[in-house]
């Protein structure tokens, strides 16, 4: 036993004193090579990965998304005659097979900043939506959402799929939820036993329908029976969503009075930007997951007179449907990060989540005036008239 702990150790020390001498010589170059990497092509982390680490022998390991940029790291790695071995690893990870996208298989999948349960909520994705799978961890898979939001999901909400999976998913005849709230039962009937709980958004495949209640089956092969007074046909949903302010309304309104979630995307509770995000995807548009992301597409619009709100500016050139965008920080720096949006629903109101779901005005003299959010508008964004245009697409 002595003669193993000792050995144990000396392999440790070795190793330590490797790792202190590429360290010293190497890892900061290193580093900031991959740093120089990411600023070039703008990669924001929230929809790519490119993350660089060192083994226990002093290999470095390269994770990524983006083959280009893996390339020109090759490239300038080599440059820089760095020593230390390098080894690339492409995703969709290979271990994965072909099983590389998968179906939400529950109502709304929580998705986190880590594979953990305990870890930050950053999003959500809704039942019967496609997500790509990236690779797998603790139980949980690093996919990446229809917005392009990478980060992980609990295995257990993920149905895997192959592409010709995929593929004969979407061509089935599928079904999808547009009230609040509901269920997916045993039997045609509600008293039945329950095998789901539906919120508006979900999707699901039909294998029969009747004059009451559709058989379905969700992607990990569960049947069930949905009511039609609930549900709408897909195809004929998306051909029949047209985006207007009042359609954007009609959705917004019906969410007023939803708690506040952070990272929520469903009806069951909503930040701020999944609220505005859920507004459009019920309209058939997939926008920006957040804020700050939301913010960098569409045509901006002119509110701001020296950096300031400028109410009569802001009445004469915002329209319904437009976004305002707002920075908590704003008074300590011009350029604070966004942290805020709302939708702007005419003379002066705007709908947002900030404790619930709710109606506010920028108007001093209205009785549901917002100061607070009021002070800190940065922006304003139009989307209507600019889907199709980068960031802003249509359900396919």
């Amino acid at each position: 036993m002595k003669k193993i702990l000792v050995h144990f150790l000396s392999v440790f020390a070795f190793h330590s004193f490797a790792f202190s001498q590429i360290d010293s010589s190497s890892y900061k170059k290193v580093m900031l090579l991959a740093e120089s990497i990411k600023d070039s092509y703008h990669m924001d982390k929230r929809t790519s990965v490119f993350d660089l680490s060192m083994d226990s022998l002093g290999s470095y390991i390269l994770e990524y998304t983006n083959k280009e940029a893996a390339h020109d790291f090759v490239i300038q790695y080599k440059k820089e005659g760095i020593s230390a071995p390098l080894q690339i690893c492409g995703l969709p990870d290979e271990s994965l097979g072909d099983k590389v996208y998968g179906l939400v298989t529950v109502s709304v999948g929580n998705i986190r900043s880590q594979p953990r349960n305990s870890a930050e909520m950053v999003t959500q994705a809704l039942l019967g939506w496609p997500v790509d799978l990236l690779k797998q961890q603790k139980g949980y898979y690093l996919v990446r959402t229809p917005d392009g939001y990478i980060s992980w999901l609990d295995a257990a909400a993920v149905s895997l799929k192959s592409r010709a999976e995929i593929r004969e998913w979407g061509q089935g005849k599928r079904i999808i939820f547009t009230d609040d709230y509901g269920h997916a039962y045993e039997a045609p009937d509600r008293s039945a036993m329950r095998v789901s709980d539906l919120v508006m958004g979900n999707i699901l495949n039909v294998l029969e329908k009747g004059q009451l209640f559709s058989k379905v089956v969700f992607p990990d092969g569960r049947v069930a029976y949905v009511s039609n007074e609930q549900t709408e046909d897909y195809d004929q949903w998306k051909s029949n969503t047209h985006l207007t302010a009042e359609n954007l309304f009609v959705i917004a309104k019906r969410m007023i009075g939803v708690p506040y979630l952070w990272g929520g995307t469903s009806i069951k509770g909503v930040d701020c930007s999944g609220f505005t995000k859920t507004a459009y995807l019920m309209n058939g548009v997939v926008i920006p997951r957040d804020a700050s992301q939301q913010v960098l597409v569409g045509e901006p619009i002119e509110i701001l007179t020296n950096n300031k709100l400028d109410t009569a500016k802001a009445l004469k050139n915002l329209q319904a449907g437009d976004l305002l965008f707002f920075a908590a920080g704003k008074h300590k720096s011009p350029q604070a990060r966004v942290t805020h949006v709302a939708l702007y629903m005419g003379n002066g109101q705007f709908i947002q989540s900030a404790g619930k779901v709710r109606i506010n005005s920028m108007l001093p003299s209205a009785p549901n005036y917002d100061d607070f959010q009021t002070r800190t508008v940065v922006a304003a964004r139009r989307y209507l008239g600019h889907i199709g245009e980068i960031g802003l697409k249509k359900v396919e």
